[in-house]
């Protein structure tokens, strides 16, 4: 026999020794009514706790989507806040380009005026004429005068310009009528 069966009991019932060999099953109706009640029942503890679990995989499959719902939202705020930004330095450096330029403008502007004051300058135009043209100042000898009588020589207008004014059909009328009488 086993070695086993010969120890120490706690106890008081005796150990069941399995047997070696498998019972034949009885063909009872009431043995199957009690097995079927037991199954249903253990089906029954089992379904509730399948359902559990499938509601527990469902919070927690929301749980996740929740979770990346707010990821992407997470990013998609930075991604914008990030384009804004860029967006406003590349403005800036616009507009600082555009102040470079105007300033530069402004200074060959004040350049330009300058010049064209010294070009005007009455001591800068006659020495241009004398070395480009080639001018010299009239001499007394090439002074002549002469002597006009002191006859009008304008003529008064003799003939009469007529302005046709735009005129309304009433002063039209008006107009025919009194040149009938």
């Amino acid at each position: 026999m086993n070695s086993r069966n010969y120890g120490y009991q706690y106890d008081t019932n005796p150990r069941k020794i399995k047997p070696d060999y498998s019972k034949p099953k009885r063909n009872n109706t009431q043995s199957k009514k009690s097995t079927k009640k037991t199954v249903s029942k253990g089906k029954a503890r089992s379904n509730s706790k399948q359902l559990k679990q499938k509601e527990e995989k469902k919070m927690q499959a929301k749980a996740k989507f929740s979770i990346f719902v707010k990821c992407i939202l997470l990013f998609a705020i930075l991604f914008f806040v990030i384009f804004r930004n860029s967006q406003i330095s590349e403005s800036f450096s616009q507009i600082q380009n555009l102040k470079t330029t105007i300033s530069d403008i402004k200074k060959e502007n004040n350049q330009l005026e300058i010049n064209i004051q010294n070009s005007i300058n009455l001591s800068n135009i006659e020495e241009q004429a004398r070395n480009l043209l080639g001018m010299q100042k009239l001499n007394n000898k090439q002074i002549e005068y002469i002597s006009l009588p002191k006859k009008d020589y304008t003529e008064p207008r003799t003939e009469e310009v007529i302005i046709d004014d735009e005129k309304s059909i009433i002063d039209i009328i008006i107009e025919k009528i009194t040149n009938l009488f």
